[in-house]
């Protein structure tokens, strides 16, 4: 990469590390998880395959086709926090996840609403077992059982121990046209052997909400987790939509008699080559969209979000799945993902069965048809700054006693802290829980405007500069008096005690694509295949329903 490239990188990820926590101290608070549908087994998932619009950050609304719920169908959804909130559309982007447990059987019912000339669809599920079918058009497909228009077809399907872990389904039905039109979703395949006694993370003592769909991602003690977050990578060239939405206007349209110069076509005829797309999207939405709430209700069609959360030392599972045309080079600052497995094969040693084998990636590449999960981890070790803003002169600050890992835990004394679920606000434990000790009381500032004083490792922005101070507003402080710490005497809006209560500042991690059109929304910086790692203090409650 050039120097001057390099320093674009640099300078681009000051800036959106500002935006993000500029709009993260705002009474807003939206998280992503990984909500979906569930059954329990022998259950059935009634789908539908329809069009519809998805919307985009330049107003754009773009015809796609998407699976979803049929009519009169009321799924259960997972994890349980969302059962209130949840909804399932004839037509999403992605298609509704499924959640089912390794070692059951399942049905989907897939009924075809799509347009009469697009033809046949159907879904196929690669690393499941499909055991039976019916309704199948004739001829058979190429791929799998297929609908006629306004018909339905029958998956049987059982999920073989061993294949815990992140899937795909999609089309198999004219693939380059339907898939790209948005006919994909993801499946969620929980383990059959759950908490284990061993588990590495942190774990939810305490009165805390719990968002997971399990404890570990496989069937090894080693993949237990805090968190987890799913995001489906794909992109939207807007010429191939636009020519299945003029071309089913002119079938709609076209007289049916009237000689041979009005012979009227029947079927679709799309171009799908060259392919250039201008939309780029995580979990079917672009940056900013991504960061609003799941289940938002400006987004009829596309429920998911991609907004992750995490307190510092939290082990947070990332399942990726790759469901476009493109493989798009994703980079996760902060830290370094370590892989676990690929499309529900976990990578173990070859000499050591108990030990995991899965590298850690400083890219983790988003490959077509493939899925991936791995941990991402952030304590703030070695960073030669006190996370939590402590410094020597804070009252009633507690000594930071170092477990046998050199972090402020439970073994060393501190308490993992609770909150009153009702106002979501802490009420007791160590808010500066897993702090690495060897940084305690060391400020951050060398030249501050507020109150610390002392050699830190930088100085930051004078809060009184209206287009650097007030946007920094606070980060990247993650302790109590965060805020006011960084905003001197004369803090100017928005900085206040009452942006978040307690008033808190988190830091702000950009995910983005190394790709830099693919962090455009038609060519329009920021957008696309973009997010950002929020990393909150312990003692804001990460609410993943907001």
């Amino acid at each position: 990469m050039r120097h001057s490239t390099t320093n674009y990188w640099c300078v681009l990820n000051r800036l959106l590390m500002v935006v993000a926590t500029a709009s993260l101290l705002f009474p807003v608070s939206a998280h992503a998880a990984a909500p979906g549908i569930t059954v329990p087994s022998g259950g059935t998932f009634n789908l539908n395959a329809a069009p519809g619009y998805s919307s985009q950050p330049d107003g754009m609304m773009i015809y796609s086709w998407g699976y979803g719920c049929a009519a009169g169908y009321t799924p259960t959804y997972a994890p349980a926090a969302f059962q209130p909130i949840g909804f399932c559309p004839a037509m999403q982007l992605p298609g509704p996840t499924l959640i089912v447990k390794e070692g059951s059987t399942f049905t989907v019912k897939l009924k075809n609403s799509l347009p009469v000339p697009a033809g046949n669809t159907s879904i196929v599920f690669p690393g499941l077992t499909l055991t039976g079918t019916s309704g199948c058009a004739t001829p058979a497909g190429l791929l799998t059982c297929e609908a006629v228009p306004g018909a339905t077809v029958t998956y049987n399907l059982s999920v073989p121990v061993g294949t815990a872990g992140t899937h795909q389904y999609y089309s198999g039905s004219q693939p380059d046209l339907q898939i790209e039109m948005g006919l994909f979703g993801a499946v969620i395949v929980l383990p059959a052997t759950q908490n284990y006694g061993t588990c590495t993370a942190i774990g939810y003592g305490g009165t805390r909400n719990d968002y997971r769909l399990a404890t570990n991602a496989y069937d090894h003690n080693l993949t237990c987790y805090d968190r987890e977050y799913l995001t489906q990578w794909s992109e939207i060239d807007p010429n191939i939509h636009k020519q299945v939405e003029s071309q089913l206007a002119a079938i709609a349209s076209c007289p049916s008699t009237g000689g041979a110069q009005y012979s009227c076509p029947t079927a679709l005829d799309v171009t799908t080559e060259p392919y250039h797309p201008n939309y780029y999207l995580i979990n079917g939405r672009s940056m900013p969209d991504n960061m609003d709430a799941n289940y938002a209700p400006n987004y009829p069609s596309q429920p998911y979000n991609a907004n992750p959360h995490m307190h510092p030392g939290e082990l947070v599972l990332l399942r990726v799945i790759g469901q476009g045309h493109w493989q798009h080079p994703f980079h996760e600052h902060g830290n370094h993902v370590r892989i676990l497995g690929r499309d529900g094969n976990l990578l173990v040693s070859q000499s050591n069965s108990s030990l995991l084998a899965g590298r850690m990636e400083f890219d983790t590449d988003t490959t077509p048809g493939q899925a991936f999960d791995g941990i991402f981890y952030w304590s703030g070790k070695g960073l030669g700054w006190d996370i939590f803003a402590h410094t020597p002169t804070n009252s009633g600050n507690p000594p930071c006693l170092p477990d046998a890992n050199g972090y402020y835990t439970t073994k060393s004394g501190a308490t993992l802290p609770s909150y009153n679920l009702a106002s979501g606000l802490f009420i007791g434990g160590s808010p500066n829980y897993y702090e690495w000790c060897a940084d305690h009381d060391v400020p951050l500032e060398a030249n501050p405007v507020g109150q610390v004083g002392g050699g830190g490792p930088m100085t930051l922005p004078d809060p009184l500069i209206v287009t650097n101070g007030v946007w920094y507003n606070g980060t990247p402080y993650l302790g109590p008096d965060a805020v006011l710490r960084s905003r001197g005497s004369t803090p100017l809006p928005p900085g206040s005690a009452l942006q978040n209560p307690p008033a808190e500042s988190g830091i702000a991690f950009m995910w983005h694509s190394h790709n830099e059109r693919e962090i455009t929304t038609n060519d329009v910086f920021p957008g696309g295949m973009l997010q950002m790692m929020l990393v909150d203090p312990y003692v804001w409650n990460i609410d993943e329903t907001l």
